[in-house]
């Protein structure tokens, strides 16, 4: 083994970041089962692809009211006791859709309910898995700490599709019962964890502190471009949650082609990711950016105009390396534009731009697939996305014409920010990355 391959993993040698490590890769595997588990399910029972879009409505709006608070509470209280409760609900949530599948429910409400609930998880979650790693590993090892566990990240979005897929040959049923399973295993995991964490007690301005992030983006507009931008990308190009319709009747697949379609976008995000830690973005950052969102547009306008499998899975593929690209170039200038003291409530805005906008995003493919038909839909969020690229580089003309990164002294970036795993364009939702 090459020293800087045992350098690497050294960092497993931290047991408390080992059991967190594992707790995240299996709590991520089950989610992406269970995401492909909903969406079949779903669609069996409906028939209707505006209800495709519902299933991520349910999980935006309790994200997008929680995001905020959920960060002052992962600073308050211990985040490893913060995160075991989410993945304790969801548990209770599987169970539930378990529950639903044993009784051959056919209404979709409480699918729905459930959803909700998962989504409260899912924002308590988020700020806490991006903080707690600090806790876990010394300064000098952070690094290779991140590396890691993005690729852990991007290892579960990829395989848990595709299980997913295989798994409901068998009834949905097995999934739920298996997603539960993995995530009690998940929960004994967390619990086992250790965390050096200095709690923040309360300042007694607690709204005005909830609103420091918001505020900080508004004033900066590089930040205020990038993140809108991918905001705005995703709100109409979100074919992800039209996949259950469209494998089945446009490319006549069954599940486990519509596992290997939700794991594309995945693949081509960590095949991007692995490229740009030997090859980073260091100059025209801004052209790489728009460029990015517009192969994203591109390739969803592909999507929707083909019949054929390979080109449909290879479309994918390159939204998830378009994708990955504009991520990489946002997530470095959010990291070099904010001061530590408020880059946390600042990465809470972000996650209600970029995260929660997934299923927002999922939402508005639903409602224009019901009123314009599966295809059609897909190939006007692809356009609308072109459309809001051109737009922005009007709109924010200091990032069009950005060289490089601000404050940067030299012509690299760290590698390991290439892969930090924050929420993306095609990346399906997880509890975080």
């Amino acid at each position: 083994m090459s020293s800087s391959l045992r350098s690497g993993f050294g960092v497993l040698r931290h047991r408390s970041f080992s059991f967190y490590l594992s707790a995240k890769l299996l709590a991520t595997l089950a989610v992406q089962m269970q995401s492909v588990a909903i969406g079949w399910q779903v669609y069996a029972i409906s028939g209707d692809v505006f209800d495709l879009g519902l299933i991520g409505l349910a999980q935006f709006l309790p994200f997008l009211f929680l995001i905020l608070p959920a960060g002052q509470v992962a600073d308050r209280h211990n985040r490893r006791n913060v995160i075991a409760g989410c993945f304790a609900i969801e548990l209770l949530c599987a169970a539930l859709l378990l529950g639903f599948t044993l009784l051959s429910l056919q209404t979709l409400w409480p699918v729905f309910a459930v959803l909700a609930l998962f989504g409260v998880a899912r924002a308590f979650a988020m700020p806490s898995q991006q903080a707690i790693i600090m806790n876990l590993v010394p300064a000098e090892d952070f690094g290779q700490a991140v590396a890691l566990s993005s690729s852990t990240f991007h290892v579960a979005v990829i395989a848990g599709p595709a299980l997913g897929g295989v798994l409901y040959l068998a009834g949905p049923g097995t999934v739920y019962a298996l997603v539960a399973i993995i995530l009690l295993l998940s929960l004994v995991l967390m619990l086992r964890i250790h965390s050096k964490q200095e709690l923040r007690p309360p300042t007694g301005d607690a709204w005005h502190e909830l609103l420091e992030g918001l505020r900080f983006v508004r004033t900066r507009p590089v930040v205020l471009g990038a993140i809108s931008l991918d905001l705005f990308a995703v709100l109409f190009g979100g074919a992800v949650a039209l996949l259950p319709a469209y494998a089945r009747d446009v490319l006549h697949a069954g599940p486990i082609g519509l596992g290997l379609l939700r794991t594309a976008p995945a693949v081509g995000a960590a095949l991007t990711a692995l490229a740009l830690v030997y090859w980073p973005i260091t100059r025209r950052v801004g052209p790489w950016m728009f460029g990015g969102v517009a192969v994203f547009g591109l390739a969803t306008i592909v999507l929707g105009s083909t019949e054929h499998f390979a080109i449909a899975l290879a479309a994918l593929v390159l939204t998830g390396a378009g994708d990955m690209v504009s991520v990489y170039i946002r997530h470095v200038l959010v990291q070099f534009e904010t001061p530590d003291e408020i880059r946390g409530r600042v990465s809470a805005v972000s996650a209600v731009f970029i995260g929660a906008s997934n299923e927002l995003g999922e939402f508005e493919s639903g409602a224009t697939a019901g009123w314009f038909g599966l295809r059609p839909a897909i190939v006007i969020g692809g356009i609308a996305t072109l459309g809001v690229t051109v737009l922005w580089t009007r709109l924010f003309p200091v990032l069009r014409k950005m060289d490089r990164f601000p404050h940067v002294q030299r012509n690299e970036v760290p590698a390991t920010v290439a892969t930090a795993g924050l929420p993306s364009l095609a990346q399906p939702s997880a509890s975080s990355a």
